[in-house]
Order: structure tokens, then C-alpha cells, then sequence
């Protein structure tokens, strides 16, 4: 069953296959294991990007497409759930709606480029990308009227997602083993399984014959094409997927922050983050999405705290305090980035599962 469910992708690693297994009890059951507001927003972050990350691997590690777009489809899904939840009220069917309408437009935009800029060299299609992805940007910046400009947008979300709901009262009082039974464990839980059910379809799609093909045409686009496979089809095909599965994951963002701008769902800077997750968790496994966003989530969350704890037990201690302090935290995130390049060239995955 479980080969089944994976689609015939197994960890092929003990090591692997118990780090991702205790990911996903700590994430399954993080509300009880981990009972605090930030612990827990720290778990839905870790979902949504685990899914974001997967669906650009789609596109990098497993077709050799590099894209500086992703973020503007991740913004697409986000801003439709933010617009139809602000025109429509709050209800599950501007929720529905909205996702389905970014995720549309998402793959459509995709379409238009891949069609018009895959038939060029991979370093012009990253530059199209990022020069589009720029001019949405900008262009959502500026029509406050519609997408609130820089401030961005805050609407409401169904009464039963709000933590004014309760449940349970008559079977459990309101509360299983100290949690609160409301409606922001629903939205967590609504948050976990979406992007369980988004990351079980990108294994999916991999492990099936498109995917093969797509790593094919990876590895030699040319001897791809001469078999008789249409490269272009299958790099916009790619495209369109990913962008779509990129616009969903944006569509649970803004559900779980009940907030949309331009800097949590259209900043390079996120870009950049999720560039560094694929390779760190590995290039080309589906499975390095889950160890790069958990371990990179982690650290911007609390790798501060960790270095504020270092700094006050080397108190006294020549140039140890400030090297350690808080506001260089951002200095040692690269350092270990640095560190698990060197010691991990294929990614943590690729590196457990015995690839050079």
C-alpha cells in the first residue's frame, strides 16, 4: 500500500526513509506535539513550501528548466484567494474558486512563456522568466485599487477556519490533550492535508512515463528529440504543471496567513530561498523538498534564538559573544548552506541515497 502511495518511489535509504518518516509524525501531529502559536505556524509554513519547492524541482531537477517565475505563480494562487474571498465574503466557495482561478492563470501565464521562450537557450528562458515575473511585480505594487499595493490585502476566511469556532465541546470539552478544538487546528489540518495530497501528485507525475521522458530530455534533449518525443511539449507541459501546483501552495499560504502582498508571495528574495531548499534537500528527488524546506524553515525560525542562547553561554569569552550574536544570524545561514554544498554536492537525499 505504502509503494502504492509513494507510486513506487521508495526513500532507497534507512537513514532517509526514518528522517522523513519522524517530518511527518512531527508534522502530522504538530498542534499536540508542539502546542504553541509559533511552533505551529512554523509546521503549516514547512507544509506549503515543501509543496512550493517540489513543484519547482518539477521544473529544475527533473527537466532541466531554470525559472526565476515561480514566485509570481506562487503570488497568482495567493492574490486569486485573497480577491475572490474580498468580492465574495467568506465561504468555502470563494476559497475553491479563487485556488482554481490562480491555478488557471497561473498555467496559462505559463503556457504563453514556455511556448514563446522554451524554444531558446535555457540562460534566455531565465531571463524572460525573471523579466516577467519583475513586471507582475511591479504591476501588483502599483494597482492599489485592486491588489491593495504594497500593503497588500487582509480578508476573512470562512467563520469555521477562525479560531472563534469551537468543536468538540460535548465529546471532549473543547480541547484534546490541552489543545484547544478550534478552527485554526482545522485550518492547519486543511493546510497538512492539501499539501500532502499536492506532494503525493507530484510523485506521481515524476515516477510516470511524462516524468521519465522529462528526465530524458534532461539529460540529452537532442537524442530525446531524435527518438521521436516533442521536447517543447513536454518542457511547456512541465511548465504548466508546475506552475499550477506552485499556485495552489500560494492558495494555502494565504489561507493559513489570511494575508496576501507583494513581499510574502511575489519577493525574489523567496526565490532565492526556494532555490536554496532544492539544493540542499537535492536536485532531481522529490524527496529533497521535504529535508530542504524543513531544514531551511527551521533555520530562519530559529536559528536567531539558537545563536542568542550560544552568545549568552560565551559571555566573557574573546570575540566568541559577538561572532555569536542574534543579528549575524543571517552570516551563519550562509556559512551552513556553504557547509552542506561542500559535504552534500548532490543534496542531503541525493548523498543518502549513496548518488555522487
Amino acid at each position: 500500500m505504502i509503494r502504492t502511495l509513494l507510486s513506487g518511489d521508495l526513500p532507497r535509504s534507512r537513514v532517509l526513509a526514518l528522517l522523513l518518516a519522524v517530518i511527518l509524525i512531527c508534522l502530522a501531529f504538530a498542534p499536540f506535539l508542539f502546542p504553541g502559536v509559533r511552533t505551529v505556524d512554523t509546521a503549516a509554513r514547512i507544509c506549503i513550501f515543501i509543496v512550493l519547492v517540489a513543484s519547482y524541482d518539477l521544473l529544475l531537477g527533473y527537466g532541466g528548466i531554470v525559472s526565476f517565475a515561480h514566485t509570481m505563480f506562487f503570488g497568482m494562487g495567493a492574490y486569486g484567494v485573497a480577491l475572490t474571498s474580498t468580492h465574495m465574503g467568506r465561504g468555502f466557495d470563494a476559497l475553491a474558486i479563487g485556488s482554481i482561478t490562480g491555478a488557471a492563470l497561473a498555467a496559462v501565464l505559463a503556457l504563453l512563456i514556455g511556448l514563446f521562450s522554451l524554444r531558446v537557450r535555457a540562460i534566455f528562458f531565465a531571463m524572460i522568466t525573471l523579466a516577467v515575473a519583475s513586471a507582475v511585480a511591479v504591476l501588483v505594487s502599483q494597482l492599489s485599487g485592486l491588489t491593495g499595493g504594497e500593503d497588500g490585502l487582509t480578508f476573512k476566511i470562512p467563520r469555521e477556519l477562525g479560531p472563534a469556532f469551537k468543536f468538540g465541546k460535548e465529546t471532549f470539552d473543547g480541547a484534546l490533550f490541552g489543545v484547544k478544538l478550534n478552527g485554526k487546528l482545522l485550518t492547519y489540518y486543511l493546510i497538512f492535508g492539501g499539501s500532502a495530497l499536492l506532494f503525493l501528485a507530484l510523485l506521481r507525475v515524476v515516477n510516470s512515463p511524462f516524468g521519465r521522458v522529462l528526465q530524458a530530455i534532461r539529460e540529452n534533449d537532442f537524442r530525446a528529440e531524435a527518438i521521436g518525443y516533442k521536447v517543447v511539449y513536454y518542457r511547456v507541459t512541465a511548465t504548466c504543471l508546475s506552475a499550477a501546483i506552485a499556485a495552489l501552495s500560494g492558495s494555502l499560504y494565504a489561507i493559513w496567513l489570511r494575508y496576501v502582498g507583494p513581499d510574502t508571495t511575489l519577493s525574489m528574495t523567496i526565490m532565492i530561498d526556494i532555490l536554496l531548499m532544492v539544493v540542499i534537500g537535492g536536485m532531481g528527488t522529490i524527496y529533497g523538498a521535504v529535508i530542504g524546506a524543513t531544514l531551511f524553515v527551521l533555520a530562519q525560525n530559529y536559528l536567531q534564538n539558537l545563536m542568542s542562547v550560544l552568545s549568552g553561554m560565551t559571555e566573557g569569552w574573546p570575540l566568541l559573544p559577538e561572532l555569536l550574536s542574534p543579528d549575524r544570524w543571517l552570516l551563519w545561514l550562509g556559512v551552513l548552506f556553504i557547509l552542506s554544498v561542500y559535504f552534500f554536492p548532490s543534496g542531503v537525499v541525493g548523498r543518502l541515497r549513496g548518488q555522487r
